[in-house]
């Protein structure tokens, strides 16, 4: 062989190495990179080749699957009610990121979670059959909250305080996850939902924080009780009124202005909503002591998931003492979630202790059989001692037999609340943001629940937005769900 031909043998040869090196990187080392890949089409067509699994509310699904007409993916995902369930479900689209639970137990609702798998499946390489998610929603009490918020812009949650079942999430507007799960009309659907100034794919109930307003007064009344600085809820406080701010000549006004708040007890302040006694409150205490309360109740919890990740409330950090005041009212930026209120009143219900919120009880394969059980799988806290969640209690039922919470009221049910207006806008110059937060206990049966209800916006003039007027009946009738 001459050496041409021989030079040219071995770069023959080497080209083949390479190649061959290269197909081997490709697919022992990228391979999996490029089946993860989002623009990879056969993952779509693996998805939607079989019905997936589905999401159940009190034992019947509020998802399906249908046969679409043509094209490579064989199904889409169907919505049951989908404008009721949408803050629980999100959407699993052929053409978007699936949402909510749809996106957190894909692979479980897809059949390739590795739990889904038996011996045969493992050695034909074949597609697990989908398993399910239950979930642990109150259908009542979700329609229930759907209806009473009706028209208007806000969100709501209730809690079982005993087991930490979320048995409802809504958030209004909401919308139709069946319009986002075809991939030819999808786009369109997308186009309109996120030009909509109401927002409605987002998740009021989980992932809106805002101003809470007075109900925050709970947690700045929690940490007086549990720092001594107060023995009881009776007990006369050290708060002026007028209450200038410290170092302004800015006055902490009351929205009621003949109420009986100068030196108010707890009791008393949290009837009328004195906006000096707890502004003083805070300041009293210390921003720092505030914030640790405030943070054993979940505040600042960038963690929060229930399972799906809420968004962290916020007591904030590094305030004037003027700015501490306004923050004892829940102004200034502490911002909180419908969940995080919701769990404030949870505690004061379940004796001042804290069990993990959770909305999902169960996932199973498709025989039913449980893969893991999240109502097993739950902490509880004590978050203030049982004196001062009975004590809150006690002022809180004040609140709504007397006080500013009387739309509330349930026959044959013990019930405590606090409203809550929180300003919105520069010098408050836009419509207050309506809050209410409480818990009822049947007098019969026993059967407890803690709610939230925020209503962001709504048709009554701004004269008349307030807890009482516009969130109560709404908690009301959540409430009444829950406990029949």
């Amino acid at each position: 062989m001459n050496k041409t031909i021989r030079r040219a043998s071995v770069f023959v040869l080497l080209l083949v190495l390479a190649l061959l090196g290269r197909a081997t990187w490709v697919q022992y080392y990228d391979g999996q990179a490029l089946a993860d890949d989002k623009n990879n089409r056969r993952n779509a067509i693996e998805t939607y080749a079989e019905p997936l699994g589905n999401i159940i509310v009190a034992g019947d699904s509020v998802t399906g699957s249908a046969r679409t007409k043509g094209g490579d993916l064989a199904y889409k995902r169907t919505y049951k009610d989908g404008r009721l369930y949408a803050a629980v479900t999100g959407y699993a689209s052929q053409a978007y990121a699936p949402t909510q639970l749809e996106g957190i137990y894909q692979d479980l609702l897809n059949g390739t979670d590795n739990r889904l798998k038996t011996v045969m499946d493992t050695v034909t390489g074949k597609r697990a059959d989908p398993g399910n998610v239950v979930t642990t929603i109150d259908p009542d009490v979700q329609r229930a909250a759907y209806r009473a918020l009706g028209r208007n812009k806000g969100a709501a949650v209730a809690i079982d305080p005993k087991s930490g079942k979320i048995l409802a999430v809504v958030s209004t507007p909401s919308y139709d996850p069946t319009t986002l799960t075809d991939a030819n009309t999808a786009g369109a659907a997308w186009k309109r939902l996120n030009a909509d100034s109401d927002k409605p794919l987002t998740n009021r109930a989980l992932r809106q924080p805002l101003p809470p307003g007075s109900t925050f007064k709970l947690v700045v009344a929690a940490a007086a009780l549990e720092d001594g600085l107060y023995k009881n809820v009776d007990e006369h406080t050290h708060s002026p009124d007028p209450y200038t701010l410290p170092g302004t000549t800015r006055v902490l006004a009351n929205e009621n202005k003949s109420a009986p708040c100068e030196n108010a007890s707890i009791r008393v302040a949290l009837r009328y909503s004195c906006n000096n006694v707890f502004g003083k409150m805070a300041v009293d205490l210390g921003q720092d002591k505030v914030r640790a309360m405030a943070e054993k109740f979940g505040f600042n919890d960038d963690k929060q998931d229930v399972p799906v990740r809420a968004y962290a409330s916020v007591y904030p950090s590094d305030m004037d003492k003027a700015q501490t005041a306004l923050s004892g009212i829940g102004q200034f930026d502490v911002t909180a979630t419908p969940l995080q209120m919701a769990m404030v009143s949870a505690v004061m219900a379940n004796d001042g202790k804290l069990v993990s919120p959770h909305m999902v009880s169960q996932i199973t394969d498709s025989g039913g059989d449980v893969l893991k059980n999240y109502d097993d799988d739950t902490d509880s806290e004590e978050i203030v001692s049982s004196s001062t969640a009975e004590q809150l209690r006690s002022a809180m039922e004040t609140v709504v037999k007397d006080g500013t919470g009387t739309n509330a009221l349930i026959d044959g049910a013990t019930v405590g609340g606090k409203t809550g207006t929180a300003q919105h806008g520069e010098n408050n110059s836009k419509t207050p943001y309506a809050w209410f937060t409480s818990y009822g206990k049947s007098d019969s049966s026993g059967k407890e629940v803690a709610v939230a209800v925020m209503v962001e916006q709504s048709d009554a003039a701004r004269s008349e937005v307030s807890g009482n007027g516009l969130a109560a009946p709404v908690a009301r009738a959540m409430m009444r769900a829950a406990l029949n």
